[in-house]
């Protein structure tokens, strides 16, 4: 029996015993049966979670392109391996295979090498969904330089404080990006950023919506010149296995967006392995994550794991709405798609549209559905079963991390009974553990807590870049000897794990996690703003939306409201991205508060989600009578 493919559910607990009374020899038997290492590992582990350290595949030599690509020439070269859709449906679709693969990847490893580019050295990509983007990431990864992708609706100065933070010194971007029927001006976002990112020497510009831009001389390239001009041979440089790979920033509940660094060797493995199992993936699928390589999800599923496994993997660069909102599904029939993988928010946002822009459209060839970002709803997830998989395809729903660099609960298609709004069951290797509120394990079933993982896995980030000490706090100091996940779950009577919410100040929105200090920070800098507090509450589409309460200064001054509030959005927009404007922004006298000084979000949460008999006691709050005030006011 092989673990690499579970296929049933006795095989999924056979595996899974296995992998948790004898993890390394779990990992390393998978490590050593998929995958081509140019030296073998010493110790398949090292670990200490109180520092924390954690090496998986120690003194093994590797690269992951040779994995994703060149083991696949042979018998693989003609598949296709890229499936690009454009914006535009009356754009022609591109099918790159491995070979063609191998060639774009190589050329564009040999123009970094030119532009000085070397092992270790950060490269930022800031690109729309073209194939480029994924051809820049395994360009870097061949020669061992460090890709940082950030997602390309973030601002000007979201992105120089990536840049920044990681010290990168070459841009990858492009002329715009086609976003159903808009035009977005990429270049001049990085003009921008970059008049406070000294350390940038070097722009890539890839042409894709031909417009008129300024070049800046000595720093600005159009890419497709150099890489006509670069060689098609380039060796993979040979990696540590705890080589760094990437750093992709996820938003913090306080502070500046945290760099999570994944290295090669673990994250490979356990990309690959997860991609194989939650997707049932077979020789001649076609495989589409509707994602943005800017997330994790694009980097796990659209990319590495994919391709590590010989797939298709589709690459879409529009949006579901757009000419209309049967564009996803004109997509599955046009390619004969066999697992489709969304989030929740696109889901929602299908379902309130008419049935018959899916039911216009042969779906047949579906047989895998999976959901990711955030727990999905009952609602949403009968609309999913009953309309797009016909109740024949399972549905699985997936719950991780930035942090996690893989898929660590969820069911295994024809292999685990799947639940509405479970996650199910941890996946071989996952050791989940639920803490209460002072640190103790919950034993048994039926009970909810803390999630937390027990033990480690091989694609847990290594480090925050340039903070392990942030990475300790953050992950590993509130349970010791446990990775905290953030997020609290229950548990029920059969084992199954159901996602129950962030339990600090990250709020998930459309799948996408904000955290609140950024925002706020944001907010206040606002010469009219005196403080803010920012909530979550339910949102039909967006599971969550944000709620901003306000404080103004006094002036004694006449204000337009209105316009305040177009204001702070305006703000929040270039400081962030348009994903963290609020949705509603309620000015008011004061906000509950501590003895402390802290602001009391539960109450705040409370009257968002218009839930204001059950505040609980608010007496011992330093000013109980701003409360009244602020429901008065409710939006």
């Amino acid at each position: 029996m092989s673990n690499y493919h579970i296929k049933n559910l006795e095989e999924y607990f056979q595996v899974y015993r296995k992998s948790v009374r004898d993890p390394e020899t779990f990992w390393e038997e998978i490590a050593e049966e998929n995958f081509v290492w140019q030296e073998r590992w010493h110790q398949v582990l090292d670990f200490d979670l109180t520092v924390p350290r954690v090496n998986w595949f120690k003194g093994a030599k590797l690269n992951i392109t040779e994995n994703c690509i060149d083991r696949h020439l042979y018998a693989h070269g003609s598949k296709t391996a890229i499936l690009f859709e454009p914006n535009d449906p009356s754009e022609t679709s591109q099918h790159i295979t491995y070979k063609e693969l191998h060639k774009r990847v190589c050329k564009f490893a040999n123009v970094l090498k030119d532009q000085g580019i070397k092992k270790g050295d950060r490269v930022c990509i800031y690109l729309p969904m073209i194939p480029e983007l994924a051809v820049a990431l395994l360009a870097c990864a061949r020669i061992g330089a460090i890709h940082s992708v950030v997602f390309a609706g973030f601002s000007a100065t979201a992105l120089s404080t990536r840049i920044n933070d990681c010290d990168c010194t070459l841009v990858v971007t492009s002329d715009g990006a086609f976003r159903g029927e808009k035009t977005i001006d990429l270049k001049a976002i990085v003009d921008e950023a970059l008049g406070s990112c000294k350390g940038v020497k070097s722009v890539l510009v890839v042409k894709r919506t031909h417009s008129e831009i300024p070049m800046v001389e000595n720093r600005d390239m159009w890419l497709q010149p150099l890489l006509d001009s670069a060689s098609n041979h380039c060796e993979p440089e040979p990696m540590d296995a705890e080589d760094p790979l990437f750093v992709l920033y996820t938003s913090g509940s306080t502070g500046k967006p945290k760099g999570m660094v994944h290295t090669t060797a673990g994250y490979m493995v356990y990309s690959a392995y997860t991609f194989k199992n939650v997707f049932q993936y077979r020789e001649k699928d076609v495989y589409w994550c509707t994602a943005d390589i800017g997330w994790i999800t694009g980097h796990s599923y659209i990319v590495y794991g994919p391709l590590a496994n010989a797939a298709t993997t589709v690459l879409f660069e529009g949006v579901p709405s757009y000419p209309d909102w049967s564009r996803f599904w004109a997509i599955v029939e046009k390619h004969k798609v066999n697992q489709f993988y969304t989030a929740p928010t696109a889901i929602r946002a299908l379902a309130k549209e008419r049935l018959d822009f899916a039911e216009n459209h042969d779906l047949s060839s579906l047989k895998i559905l999976g959901t990711v970002g955030e727990p999905i709803n009952e609602e949403a997830w009968h609309w999913y079963n009953d309309n797009i998989g016909k109740k024949r395809c399972p549905i699985v729903d997936t719950w991780w991390q930035t942090e996690t660099g893989g898929i660590m609960i969820s069911p295994i298609p024809h292999a685990t009974p799947t639940i509405p709004t479970f996650a199910t069951l941890p996946l071989p290797g996952i050791q989940p553990a639920l803490m209460d509120e002072i640190g103790n394990e919950l034993s048994g079933n039926s009970v909810s807590g803390r999630l937390c993982i027990r033990f480690p896995w091989p694609s847990i980030a290594r480090t925050i870049w340039g903070d392990h000490q942030r990475y300790k706090d953050t992950y590993f100091s509130a349970f010791k000897g446990y990775y905290f996940t953030g997020d609290g779950a229950l548990r029920d009577t059969t084992g199954y794990y159901r996602i129950t919410g962030r339990v600090d100040d990250v709020i998930i929105v459309s799948g996408h996690n904000l955290g609140t200090a950024p925002i706020e920070d944001a907010i206040n800098e606002h010469p009219a703003v005196a403080e803010s507090a920012i909530v979550g509450f339910p949102h039909k589409i967006k599971g969550n939306a944000l709620y901003g309460f306000v404080i103004l200064k006094e002036t004694g001054e006449q204000r337009d409201l209105a316009n305040l509030r177009k204001e702070i959005n305006q703000i929040i927009t270039e400081h962030i991205g348009p994903i963290a404007k609020l949705d509603k922004i309620q000015f008011t006298k004061g906000l509950p508060k501590t003895r402390s000084g802290k602001i009391m979000r539960r109450i705040l949460r409370k009257i968002a989600c218009g839930e204001t008999d059950r505040l609980g006691d608010i007496s011992t709050l330093l000013n109980p009578e701003v409360v009244d005030a602020i429901i008065e006011d409710v939006l």
